[in-house]
């Protein structure tokens, strides 16, 4: 199974986990991304992502790349959700195994704003008074960080 997947049932952090532990990791940052009820005062009952599956198991699997090549010594896996989520559920998990803690807070943080970026996964917000559907996924922050908005 590769590192890199959508999954429609609900995650589990220790599995993506284990993709990246290895004994010459000092390092295993992890990022989940939760369903949070508010969002600029508007409360969110629920959420749908829907995602075209190979393209967007694909562009994961980039990422990695990306990170590979930026950090040689890292191991990623990543993991999207897609369907119904409920509030506090989880949408998304990253986890960055490196030598050191640094490496790691980096490469996890740069897989967070490159799946914003780049990956086809699209959501829909359903609120107390209607619903939309969430083309862009960067919402308010276009873009990578640099490493200085990283500090």
């Amino acid at each position: 199974m590769s590192d890199f997947w959508i999954s429609e049932e609900p995650l589990d952090v220790q599995v993506v986990i284990e993709r990246v532990t290895r004994r010459e990791a000092g390092a295993i940052n992890t990022f989940i991304g939760t369903v949070r009820e508010f969002t600029h005062g508007k409360r969110t009952l629920y959420l749908e992502y829907e995602a075209y599956k190979p393209m967007a198991e694909k562009k994961l699997s980039e990422i990695g790349e990306e990170i590979k090549n930026t950090w040689p010594d890292s191991k990623t896996a990543i993991v999207h959700r897609v369907g119904r989520l409920d509030i506090t559920d989880i949408a998304v998990i990253i986890a960055v195994s490196t030598p050191h803690r640094a490496d790691s807070y980096e490469a996890s943080r740069y897989a967070i704003e490159r799946i914003k970026e780049i990956v086809p996964i699209w959501k829909k917000e359903h609120w107390e008074n209607g619903e939309k559907w969430i083309g862009d996924q960067k919402e308010n922050k276009a873009g990578i960080p640099s490493k200085e908005a990283m500090k």
